[in-house]
């Protein structure tokens, strides 16, 4: 049997948890608080448009507690790895896979890159300060995931899924590498799309693109996704900030399959929705900022390519985010002029 640990049980965590289990994997659940305690008593229900099931899976707060693991699937914020990323080490066999199943540029992202610069191979100071995630995990464990489906935590020990079942897969070296089929295999088995992908770095900033434009503005604003987009000076801001995280994508090999407008259409056709940004602000949760924002520009900065307005509404959502105690601006060295 397949060990896999999923260190951070949230919505998304949790989900692929209920998931890998139904698939026959052996899962394991770091979560912590009422969450957890929910899980031991009651199991892990997931409430779908087609019903609910419950799954008794073994959930602790100390990883110590856990046996080497296959797979380990990081679902905690991206900002947060830094905090728990020594407690994997116990886990860790010379082949354990780690999957970080979050939103921005990952930390393992130039591993490999063949992106033509003289990025190769280094780390990202917004993403992973001093290089200790890439120190600490080794980037050759990395398997890359984009996340796709929309989940919340009903109550604890409840999640819901609201819509979208696929997580891209791919091979920071672009290889289809067994551990990648086995991964990907699972999670089929378990009702999720998983494709293998060849060029999954183009995949993380086509929704980069999103990420960076729509998320911020959303943050700052308090406006859904279709207000923004039927906003004529909203929609010009987001054409901006969009072309200067193309330009950075391209210049380190991304290739961008959809225009820029229909992007901007995709997204505002979905009416009412918040993004996960503007959900941590109204639930007084520390905002993803430095993954999704200040990696593009320390990427820009390194490379000569200028990002004007992603600097401004980048110092703009983390001086809202500071004053609301949702973001330390001294916990990060700043290398960025912002």
């Amino acid at each position: 049997m397949i060990n896999i640990c999923v260190y951070g049980a949230g919505a998304i965590g949790g989900y692929l948890g209920c998931c890998l289990s139904k698939a026959g994997a052996n899962v394991s659940l770091i979560a912590r608080g009422p969450h957890k305690e929910a899980i031991e008593k009651n199991g892990l229900t997931l409430i779908s448009k087609t019903g609910s099931e419950t799954f008794h899976l073994k959930v602790t707060d100390n990883p110590g507690e856990l046996s080497i693991q296959d797979y380990i699937i990081i679902a905690v914020k991206a900002h947060a790895i830094t905090g728990i990323v020594k407690n994997l080490k116990p886990l860790l066999k010379e082949k354990t896979a780690v999957i970080s199943a979050v939103n921005g540029i990952p930390w393992w992202y130039f591993y490999k890159a063949n992106s033509g610069t003289n990025l190769e191979n280094t780390h990202i100071d917004s993403v992973d300060p001093n290089g200790l995630i890439w120190d600490t995990i080794n980037p050759k464990r990395a398997i890359g995931c984009v996340v796709y489906p929309a989940c919340e935590i009903e109550k604890p020990g409840v999640i819901k899924h609201i819509e979208g079942n696929r997580f891209s897969l791919g091979e920071p070296s672009e290889v289809n590498s067994e551990r990648l089929k086995t991964l990907s295999g699972l999670l089929i088995s378990g009702g999720l799309k998983a494709p293998q992908k060849k060029q999954l770095r183009d995949e993380i900033w086509i929704k980069l693109w999103g990420n960076c434009s729509f998320n911020p503005l959303s943050a700052i604003t308090g406006a859904s996704l279709d207000i923004l987009g039927a906003d004529p000076s909203s929609r010009l801001l987001i054409q901006n900030l969009m072309e200067e995280c193309q330009k950075v994508g391209e210049a380190v090999g991304a290739k961008f399959n959809i225009s820029i407008e229909n992007r901007i259409n995709g997204a505002a056709s979905i009416i009412g929705h918040k993004p996960s940004t503007r959900q941590d602000i109204e639930l007084k949760r520390p905002l993803e900022i430095d993954p999704i924002m200040s990696a593009i520009i320390e990427i820009g900065t390194k490379l000569d390519i200028p990002t004007p307005m992603l600097k401004h509404v980048n110092g703009i959502l983390k001086l809202k985010a500071d004053y609301l105690g949702l973001y330390n601006r001294n916990e990060l060295i700043d290398r960025l002029t912002v």
